[in-house]
């Protein structure tokens, strides 16, 4: 089956260029993907095969031969430029379907805003739903987890997250019900993950279309932003949980995925059951050791042993001084004690 075409036309190359390395580098959409910076080489492209996604400037649009290229084009998005509607939208007098299949979007915004958009008109998502059948991973989970509090469980899960990510395809995904990762990397977040299970819940077969547009990266580590409401978190059951974790390997092709769980989550031990190590951080005042064998009884007395035998106790040194910002993981002291578990415990 020839796969379908995505055009971008737009006079302003470096606009262009932006937006398609934007697409090929973020969005693995099921299309292949052109480029035009002149519209009579769109137009002579057009005589010869089918657009399915046009995404052209306005500047651009007016100069089009119309009626020819909306022949070839199932979907057009204008791109617009002038900050005036695009009249001919309605005055064009073309039928209503070719009506219905021209939106315009503000050209003045960042290109993950453009392509939501462009995402959410785009019907036809079952492109990739042979390929998420089809494609198995190896992908290695690894579980952070601890029953102790403020104990630097998501600093040790961002360092080895960060590191991994140096020499593998590496995602890192927060549980916490407050995680306070978007303030704490200065940033703000149209979608979440509790997004990302709505998609997966909603229309799995389009969330190889929608992923890519809300990964982050922090120091080189891919991540999904965490949940900003918590509430949500809890009507999801694990096994839902584990199987968007496969998704999300099988789309990004990740060989790592790094689980920083949290009490708040349902399935939570269904979660860890599925990770190959679980790094449980203790410390040595009492508070904490009460804490740990209680957590420990209780997988014992729920048959849970595979967790225990799979799990590896980490009691960190009195570290001096932990990295400033959290997309520089990668070194310090934290960093240096990370590196050693990963060449000893993981590769070894």
């Amino acid at each position: 089956m020839t796969q379908k075409i995505m055009a971008i036309c737009d006079a302003e190359e470096g606009y262009a260029f932006r937006m398609a390395e934007y697409l090929l580098e973020k969005v693995r959409l099921p299309y292949t993907l052109h480029l035009f910076t002149a519209v009579d080489e769109l137009e002579k492209f057009a005589g010869r095969e089918e657009i399915e996604v046009l995404l052209i400037a306005e500047s651009a649009w007016k100069l089009l031969k119309e009626e020819y290229v909306r022949r070839q084009v199932t979907q057009m998005f204008i791109l617009q430029e002038s900050g005036e509607t695009v009249r001919a939208l309605n005055t064009s007098g073309g039928s209503d379907t070719a009506q219905e299949n021209m939106r315009c979007i503000s050209k003045y915004q960042s290109p993950e805003l453009v392509v939501q958009e462009i995402l959410n008109v785009i019907a036809d998502g079952s492109g990739w739903k042979d390929y998420l059948q089809a494609t198995e991973t190896a992908v290695k989970m690894i579980g952070i987890y601890s029953p102790i509090k403020r104990c630097l469980q998501t600093s040790f899960a961002l360092s080895l997250g960060q590191l991994l990510a140096k020499e593998h395809k590496t995602m890192y995904l927060n549980f916490e019900m407050y995680s306070g990762l978007g303030e704490l990397l200065r940033r703000e977040y149209q979608t979440d993950m509790l997004d990302v299970m709505y998609y997966f819940q909603s229309a799995r077969e389009k969330l190889a279309l929608r992923l890519p547009t809300v990964i982050q990266n922090a120091g080189g580590l891919d991540y999904i932003p965490p949940m900003q409401y918590s509430l949500g978190i809890r009507e999801v059951p694990g096994e839902q949980w584990l199987a968007l974790c496969r998704d999300i390997a099988a789309i990004g092709e990740y060989e790592y995925i790094i689980l920083d769980l949290d009490d708040g989550i349902d399935g939570l031990f269904d979660l860890l059951k599925s990770c190959q190590k679980i790094y449980t951080i203790t410390r040595e005042d009492h508070f904490a050791q009460a804490k740990l064998r209680q957590y420990e009884r209780m997988l014992q007395q729920g048959d849970l042993g595979e967790i225990s035998e799979k799990t590896v106790k980490c009691r960190f040194p009195i570290f001096q001084e932990l990295p400033d910002s959290l997309d520089m993981m990668t070194h310090g002291e934290l960093a240096g004690y990370v590196k050693s578990i990963i060449k000893e415990d993981i590769y070894g």
